[in-house]
């Protein structure tokens, strides 16, 4: 629990979070133990032979019982039989059958330290009850010290005659209140001094137990990192109503409470029923703040020096950042000042508020139109799930048709995916009052999207494999409005030039899928070895009726810019895989080839996203002049649990480490050059593109947070392109713990001459201007990864990803101090700066 907003944050825990064991240590027992005087002595002379009477040390033992409102809650504990030398001293660990989270508030420890009696009864040295919660509502822990009531055993009633403490505190306990202070981070650490005081308090401590008559038992509790409050978890098992009346006939008492409310009532002891209205003083000063009679002044206003740069802080903020009341009537007061600036619309938006019709009509019908014209990030985010009103999300679309085909098509993946967000819109117009001046009316996204299909061949075709995934869905509503937009996208085509030959192309591309897809579930689930898997699979490719040797020219749905003609069966062939994908070599029209990879059983969608953010981000660097000599292959989801995957010819690290020792032995086997010295005999562009590569994907795998590395899924082409395949694990997750940071094995940094080599210099730069680029471009990345939050893709699905990503760009920091963020990181890494453990944490992190 943190308020962002506080500077002196105050973080603790919730008791009903804690699942642990309660747990303490009986540490030692302090003080003189009472002699009987001489008339108790000949009133009971069985006193004599009592063990603290008979020998200097008596074979002392505690024992202990947790209590809650006067009824035990768990057997009682002893000590284990221990004789003692010099002093009363168990050090011994008790740890109950119970957790902490279903403690209640009253729960209390009774500690009782026994002497023996006669030979069959043993006879209380004194008793103490000590309360498990402090009056804060806190769990106590570290060391403390209980007072022990000579004499009787402990009582564990709620009114308890036996307290672990009293009102009145003496020098020991006024410094051993300071000692946990210490302890607890809370006073200001000085060895020299700590030393002289820890000494003097030793003096303080023996003289205090000299002259003191009581007798103390000293505890130690887990010294938890934060303060644990106690809190209960809420009733899972609610009382169901047998007989509820339809929804319709229902009427609802109270407004949805929101969660953190409903979840502690302990930490918030009471409950309002009208916390979720508005609040009526906040909205009256919303309003009065905002009045629009001032408007003609407002069209006038300038902010001074101070107020521009906190506006210019609030234009910065990323895009998953809520802006609190101050920074919206900020916002709102200089409106007409920001419509000048395109970063401020996203953050003005956000500052009207959308269920008062005279300010959504100012907002929409006057200063919308008169903005100026927004980046594609920012356009980007207007279409995301926030956005509800259709002016808004038309005025985003209109700023999208700037943008040429190539630039659409980097967007395209989560332009699809915005759709969803149009049809939720217009679900919701018929529940929603009449009177709202919120507009629900169709965008245009979806004219827009299958305009620009229609019009570009490429940009068409991926745009109708994009949604038929969709249609696929198991979401059936969803599927059904992507239907409607396929059945709309092929009349289009139809009505266009040459369009029915189009439509044509576009059946026999899911003709050929279709029948790949089938051979391929076969084969996979067929229980033949390989080689005849490969046998069977040439045999199929050759047998004319199937159409795949030879096939009348056809733009292949990867890759619509390539035209194919058909499959070479005998270079084709079956992977050694689990789910056995086939090689496929496509003849094209213009006489090459062109290998694709096809999986059935997979979902493809978390790789196609992954490598539509590689091509992305290679633009991006490739427009600030750095070609890091990216290879991000085409890949193609043609349904929920099938695929196509450009095949890159190249080896994995570990084929090659295993076939040629290392990689520079495997570079220079391809491309030798014996007249250099620098590149260790290899060809100084192969040498080149290596450098460039492994710093390219070094630094696109971190921002993404690819995980599950090992030396299986990097590969490398004889020309020197390094790159990854199979991104299963993305935004930070690892099936491996320990994962480093930045993906740097030691057979990349060997490839390049050694960590203390120029080559590895060169790298490193390379890797820090990458860095540096594209953080620039940190919103509009956050912002497509935000679109497709509900794509159906495993490792963004119900997570905050926004979070996950900024944490990479780190914005917080300037760009030097970004680049030193980056070098620690790379430091980490390194095999030859980190210390041994993380050296083998880092090795082992490198095997499959």
């Amino acid at each position: 629990m943190m308020d962002k907003d506080n500077r002196d944050d105050f973080t603790f825990a919730k008791l009903s979070d804690l699942k642990l064991p309660v747990t303490f240590r009986i540490s030692q027992l302090e003080g003189s133990i009472p002699q009987p005087s001489v008339s108790e002595l000949l009133e009971n002379p069985e006193l004599r032979f009592h063990g603290a009477q008979s020998s200097a040390l008596s074979d002392l033992y505690v024992s202990c019982q947790l209590l809650a409102d006067n009824k035990p809650l768990t057997i009682p504990f002893r000590t284990s039989f221990k004789t003692f030398k010099n002093s009363y001293m168990w050090n011994e660990w008790i740890t109950l059958p119970i957790r902490y989270c279903d403690l209640p508030l009253s729960s209390q420890i009774t500690f009782t330290v026994w002497d023996i009696g006669t030979p069959r009864t043993a006879v209380p040295v004194g008793g103490s009850t000590f309360r498990m919660f402090g009056k804060k509502w806190t769990l106590r822990r570290g060391k403390h010290r209980l007072l022990l009531w000579a004499g009787q055993e402990a009582d564990g009633s709620m009114q308890t005659k036996t307290p672990s403490k009293l009102g009145s505190r003496d020098e020991m306990g006024r410094l051993e209140k300071l000692v946990k202070k210490y302890e607890r981070g809370d006073l200001p650490k000085s060895d020299w001094l700590d030393n002289m005081a820890f000494r003097k308090m030793e003096e303080i401590h023996a003289a205090e137990t000299e002259k003191s008559e009581n007798m103390y038992l000293y505890v130690d509790l887990p010294r938890f990192d934060f303060p644990v409050i106690f809190s209960e978890s809420e009733a899972q098992n609610q009382a169901t109503i047998p007989f509820a009346p339809p929804a319709a006939a229902q009427t609802p008492l109270a407004p949805v409470l929101p969660s953190y409310f409903s979840t502690d009532p302990h930490l918030w002891a009471i409950l309002d029923p009208e916390i979720a209205r508005e609040n009526p003083v906040e909205d009256k000063h919303r309003r009065l703040v905002r009045s629009h009679r001032s408007s003609p002044y407002d069209r006038e206003l300038k902010p001074n020096a101070k107020i521009r740069d906190e506006l210019n802080e609030i234009l910065n903020y990323a895009p998953s950042q809520p802006l609190n009341s101050e920074e919206k009537d900020l916002i709102w007061k200089f409106r007409f000042y920001l419509a000048r600036d395109k970063r401020g619309l996203t953050k003005f938006l956000k500052s009207v508020t959308w269920r008062d019709p005279s300010e959504v009509k100012q907002a929409v019908e006057e200063l919308l139109p008169m903005w100026t014209e927004v980046d594609t990030d920012d356009a980007l985010e207007l279409l995301g799930p926030g956005t509800v009103d259709s002016r808004v999300r038309a005025f985003a679309v209109r700023q999208l048709n700037r943008a040429d085909d190539e630039e659409l098509l980097l967007y395209l993946l989560q332009l699809v995916q915005a759709l969803k967000f149009e049809s939720a819109a217009s679900e919701q117009r018929s529940s929603r009052s009449t009177t709202s001046a919120i507009s629900y009316d169709d965008s245009g996204l979806t004219d827009f999207l299958i305009a620009r299909g229609v019009q570009n061949h490429t940009l068409g075709n991926r745009l109708y494999w994009y949604l038929i995934v969709e249609v696929e869905l198991e979401d059936r509503v969803v599927a059904k409005m992507y239907g409607r937009v396929v059945f709309k996208f092929l009349n289009k085509i139809l009505e266009s030039e040459n369009g029915s030959e189009r439509r044509e192309l576009m059946r026999r591309q899911g003709v050929l899928v279709e029948t790949l897809a089938k051979r391929a579930k076969e084969l996979r689930t067929s229980k033949d070895p390989r080689p005849k898997k490969i046998e069977k699979l040439r045999s199929f490719i050759n047998d004319s009726k199937n159409g795949l040797v030879n096939i009348p020219p056809l733009p292949l749905p990867l890759n619509a810019r390539m035209e194919i003609t058909g499959i070479n069966a005998e270079k084709s062939s079956v992977f050694k895989s689990n789910l056995y994908p086939f090689l496929l070599y496509f003849q094209c029209s213009d006489g090459t080839e062109y290998p694709v990879i096809f999986k059935d059983g997979d979902d493809m969608r978390q790789d196609q996203l992954v490598l539509q953010l590689f091509t992305l981000m290679d633009q991006l660097l490739r427009k600030e002049n750095l070609d890091l000599k990216l290879i991000p292959y085409d890949v193609l989801a043609t349904g929920p649990l099938q695929g196509m995957v450009q095949f890159i010819p190249s080896k994995t690290i570990a084929a090659i480490i295993s076939e040629n020792g290392t990689l520079l032995n495997y570079l220079r086997a391809n491309n030798p050059d014996e007249g250099s010295v620098g590149t260790y005999g290899v060809e100084p562009s192969v040498i080149d593109t290596f450098v460039r590569s492994c710093a390219g994907y070094c630094v696109v795998t971190y921002l993404l947070g690819v995980g599950d590395r090992h030396l299986d899924n990097l590969l490398l082409t004889p020309d020197g392109h390094f790159f990854h395949v199979d991104f299963g694990y993305i935004l930070g997750r690892d099936p491996k713990p320990f994962p480093p940071p930045v993906k740097v094995c030691k057979e990349m940094v060997d490839g390049m001459g050694g960590a203390q080599s120029t080559h590895y210099a060169r790298f490193k730069n390379y890797c820090f201007t990458a860095f540096t680029i594209l953080r620039k471009s940190a919103n509009l990345i956050l912002n497509l990864v935000a679109l497709m939050v509900d794509a159906n893709i495993p490792d963004i699905k119900h997570r905050d990803v926004h979070e996950q990503i900024q944490e990479k760009f780190r914005l917080d920091l300037t760009e030097e101090e970004a680049i030193k963020h980056f070098e620690a990181l790379l430091n980490e890494t390194s095999y030859f700066t980190v210390v041994l453990d993380r050296i083998h944490d880092l090795a082992q992190y490198w095997r499959s």
